[in-house]
């Protein structure tokens, strides 16, 4: 019986995708870089601050990690401040609603920052749904690592194997998949070249869920 449904964010709950993309080629621009499509989708999934470390490697940056993430958070508030237009999901905020009515905890592991979490988390009033909110910017590394999925997991008021998580990323199912974790990768049409192979069930809408047997 599932206890606890595990959420990613970005893709899943909320798509930030295109504000972070500006945000992100915003700062490729003020930095002279040049990010190839296929290099900036093998980012999904990853934090902030992974990102910024490969680039730094990659393009033998001087910048500090730190002030590049400021820099790149900095556009994206900006950005997200004055974006009207940015919605949940198509039906993911009446699946979190029936999942909280039938007493299944929901746990938020995002690799987002908590600043960005707080943010969406703030705007779409979600707060009373979830126990807990993990972001990735509290881990040395990011998904594919399992770290966070496990941590998430721990939070659980039930072992892991009465957990899911519901992901949209390669990386994201990856890290769920490493930890030992059922999930069920959301084939969202938001989220462009991600391989869902490794999820349990690949599903295209949130209401493909059955809430009341959860027969996942």
């Amino acid at each position: 019986m599932i206890k606890t449904v595990i959420f990613d964010m970005d893709g899943v709950i909320v798509d930030t995708e295109p504000v972070h993309k500006y945000a992100y080629y915003q700062h490729f621009i003020e930095l002279g870089i040049e990010v190839s499509e296929e290099m900036y989708a093998s980012f999904t999934g990853n934090s902030t601050r992974n990102v910024f470390q490969k680039l730094k490697a990659h393009f033998n940056l001087e910048h500090e990690v730190e002030d590049l993430i400021l820099r790149k958070r900095h556009l994206f508030n900006e950005a997200f401040d004055t974006k009207p237009d940015l919605e949940l999901i198509e039906g993911v905020l009446d699946l979190i609603k029936r999942l909280h009515v039938h007493g299944i905890q929901l746990i938020l592991a995002s690799s987002a920052s908590n600043s960005t979490i707080n943010r969406v988390f703030n705007r779409f009033d979600l707060n009373q749904y979830f126990t807990h909110k993990v972001s990735g910017e509290d881990f040395p590394k990011s998904k594919p690592d399992p770290a966070i999925f496990l941590h998430a997991a721990s939070l659980s008021v039930a072992p892991k194997e009465n957990c899911i998580v519901i992901e949209d990323s390669t990386n994201g199912v990856k890290a769920a998949n490493a930890a030992g974790i059922f999930c069920i990768g959301y084939d969202s049409l938001n989220s462009k070249h991600q391989d869902l192979s490794l999820a349990e069930r690949v599903i295209k809408h949130f209401d493909e869920i059955d809430i009341k047997s959860l027969s996942l």
